[in-house]
């Protein structure tokens, strides 16, 4: 049984890192949360978890708060995640995802902390030439925002090379749904998440969804993700500190997803199917360095942890995410 450690989790009050409290909470480590608030929420925190607001480059904070919470394990979730944000906006990306990073690395290392799980996306690979993709597919990202998240890769490498650190970096796919107890979920105004956008579709929030590119090499000419439940994801994370603790000499980089693809008509179908209505579909040229398939390879994380997906289900996710978004609309009056 892994000693369960003191865990910081950043951005804890964001869409996957208030599941990653959830998840850590769920299983009994001691967890404390550092969020800024620009994009999460304050209510998303769990009530007797230690907050700080504040932001990962303050040093003097980091300090504070590994000290105070006894802290030995860092879960990084805090950063900008919107792609085309990203191309307007490249040095906000590389301050926000790169060089604050850097400080809250240099932070733990600073206090002597030893483990550190990296939230880190598929978008490293930019547009693979195969599809699924594995660990080892080249990581060629074509915007800032994968960029940023690959820099993050080597800093985490380089560190635990030099020091008395390991660390997980786990490339995420397509994150969607909301915690199946309704604790907490996808949260943000104008997320451009296709599942959370046709859920507001759906409710009536939105017109109708807008479908990027109809001419992609699949099936049905739209583009093919591998969609996977944010509580599985966050219960990956979980399972991967127990294995930085166990096996403080590893170091693991790792695909998240479930290796099972849905094109954007099916995604919407599903929602059609869950909802027993159909959203408005508008058919739009497609966007700039979309690529056709991305799927992950999972076997790596499958042999490496005894990791078990519990909600890889399209529907299931799409009434997760539903039931969110009705009870999101209760939160905000």
């Amino acid at each position: 049984m892994t000693t369960k450690l003191p865990v910081l989790v950043t951005g804890g009050a964001g869409y996957i890192g208030s599941h990653a409290v959830l998840a850590l909470q769920d299983a009994g480590w001691p967890v404390a949360v550092i969020d800024n608030l620009v994009t999460g929420f304050r209510w998303a925190v769990p009530e007797g978890v230690p907050f700080y607001q504040g932001d990962i480059e303050d040093g003097a904070l980091l300090a504070r708060i590994f000290a105070e919470q006894g802290i030995r394990a860092v879960m990084h979730f805090a950063g900008s995640v919107v792609v085309p944000e990203s191309v307007s906006d490249p040095l906000k990306y590389y301050h926000n995802n790169t060089a604050k990073t850097r400080a809250l690395i240099a932070a733990a290392v600073a206090a002597g902390v030893p483990h550190f799980i990296f939230s880190s996306t598929a978008a490293t690979y930019g547009i693979p030439e195969v599809s699924p993709v594995t660990e080892d597919t080249p990581q060629r990202p074509i915007n800032p925002y994968g960029m940023s998240k690959l820099m993050t890769e080597f800093m985490l490498r380089d560190t635990a090379a030099a020091h008395p650190l390991n660390f997980c970096a786990l490339r995420y796919f397509n994150v969607a749904g909301a915690d199946p107890q309704g604790r907490t979920g996808q949260s943000t105004a104008g997320a451009t998440h296709l599942i959370k956008v046709a859920g507001e579709a759906a409710l009536g929030k939105r017109a109708g969804v807008e479908v990027f590119g109809t001419d992609f090499g699949t099936p049905d000419g739209t583009g093919v993700r591998d969609y996977i439940h944010v509580s599985d994801l966050a219960n990956a994370h979980v399972l991967a500190l127990d294995h930085l603790i166990a096996h403080p000499a590893d170091s693991l980089t790792m695909n998240c997803g479930y290796g099972q693809g849905y094109s954007v008509l099916e995604v919407l179908d599903a929602v059609d199917r869950v909802t027993n209505n159909t959203i408005v579909r508008t058919l739009s040229p497609r966007r700039a360095g979309d690529p056709d398939s991305l799927i992950s390879d999972n076997r790596r994380i499958k042999a490496t942890l005894p990791w078990v997906p519990k909600f890889a289900d399209l529907e299931l996710i799409v009434a997760h995410a539903l039931n969110w978004e009705r009870k999101l609309g209760e939160i905000r009056g």
